[in-house]
C-alpha cells in the first residue's frame, strides 16, 4: 500500500516566470530524476539580486552542468524528471523551510545584497512563488509515476559540487550522498567504485542527511528508495562531459531500477531525528 501523496500541483504561481521544468518520460518505469540546482535563472522582478553577472557563472548560483546530465539521463533510461528552474539564490528548494540557509544573505565568501534586508513577506513571497510549486511538482510526478507503475517509485536527485570550496581541494570525482535507507545508495557507491579511476565519496563532500530537504521531504518520510547524486563540476561543465558521466550512470540506474526492493515502501527513519 503506498502512502497518501499530496497532490496539490500547479504549473505556477508566477504568470511571469516557472518555478519548474518537466522532462516528460515513461512513466510507468518507476523510476523519476529529480534536480534541484540546475538553473542560475532569476525572475525579472529580482533583477540580479545586487550581485555582478560573474557571480551567477559560480557554484553559488547552480549546479553546474546537471541540466545537460538531467537531459541526457532522462534520454538515456526514459524517465520522467522535475527540474527547479530559479537559482538557487532566490530561495534553495533542497532546503527545509525552516533552515538558516532556505535564503543566504552569505554564499562562499559572496555576501548577495538582494537578501538582505529579507522581510518575513518577502520570504513568505518567495515561498509560495517558487519553492512550494517546485515541490507541489515534485509531490505529483512522483504520485503519478506510482500510479503509472503500479508501485513504489524509486527516486534519484541529481547535483554537482565544485572541486575547490573554501580553499580546500576535493578528490572525489562523484559523491553518493544518503540518510538511513541504504537501498539504492549502497549500490550505487558499489557499481560506480567498480569502474576504474573513480574516486566515489559515500556522503561525500556532504552529508546526506539533512531533514527537510527534497529527499527527506518526498522519500524518507515517505519509504520510497532514494539516493542523491553528486558529480564533481569540472567533469560535466562540457557537454561531452555531461554526455560522458550520463551514459557511465544510465545502465546502473537501470540495473537499479529492476530491483524489486527499490519498488517496496519501507522506512528507514533518518539520523536527524524522528520522521
Amino acid at each position: 500500500m503506498l502512502p497518501a501523496i499530496a497532490l496539490r500541483f500547479q504549473m505556477t504561481r508566477s504568470s511571469l516566470f516557472s518555478p519548474f521544468e518537466i522532462i516528460d518520460g515513461d512513466r510507468s518505469k518507476g523510476l523519476v530524476l529529480v534536480a534541484d540546482h540546475a538553473f542560475n535563472d532569476l525572475p525579472d522582478e529580482y533583477g540580479d539580486l545586487g550581485l555582478p553577472a560573474a557571480e551567477f557563472q559560480r557554484h553559488i548560483a547552480y549546479d553546474i552542468g546537471v541540466e545537460a546530465v538531467m537531459r541526457k539521463l532522462a534520454d538515456l533510461t526514459g524517465a520522467p524528471g522535475v527540474m527547479a528552474r530559479f537559482s538557487r539564490l532566490l530561495i534553495d528548494p533542497n532546503r527545509g523551510a525552516d533552515d538558516p540557509t532556505l535564503i543566504r544573505q552569505l554564499y562562499d565568501g559572496t555576501v548577495v545584497p538582494g537578501n538582505y534586508p529579507m522581510s518575513a513577506q518577502e520570504r513568505r513571497k518567495r515561498l509560495e512563488r517558487f519553492y512550494e510549486p517546485y515541490h507541489d511538482a515534485v509531490a505529483a510526478m512522483i504520485a503519478s509515476v506510482a500510479t503509472a507503475s503500479g508501485k513504489a517509485p524509486l527516486v534519484i536527485s541529481i547535483h554537482s559540487f565544485t572541486p575547490f570550496m573554501q580553499g580546500l581541494e576535493r578528490p572525489w570525482h562523484v559523491g553518493i550522498l544518503w540518510d538511513r535507507d541504504p537501498r539504492a545508495a549502497e549500490p550505487l557507491i558499489s557499481a560506480l567504485s567498480a569502474l576504474p579511476g573513480l574516486v566515489v565519496g559515500d556522503n561525500e563532500p556532504y552529508d546526506g542527511a539533512l531533514r527537510g530537504d527534497t529527499m527527506f521531504r518526498h522519500c524518507t518520510a515517505n519509504g520510497f528508495a532514494h539516493a542523491l547524486i553528486e558529480i564533481r563540476q569540472d567533469l560535466i561543465v562540457a557537454e561531452s562531459g555531461a554526455a560522458e558521466w550520463s551514459e557511465r550512470l544510465a545502465p546502473i540506474l537501470d540495473d537499479l531500477n529492476g530491483r524489486p526492493d527499490m519498488h517496496e515502501v519501507k522506512f528507514f527513519g533518518s539520523r536527524t531525528g524522528p520522521l
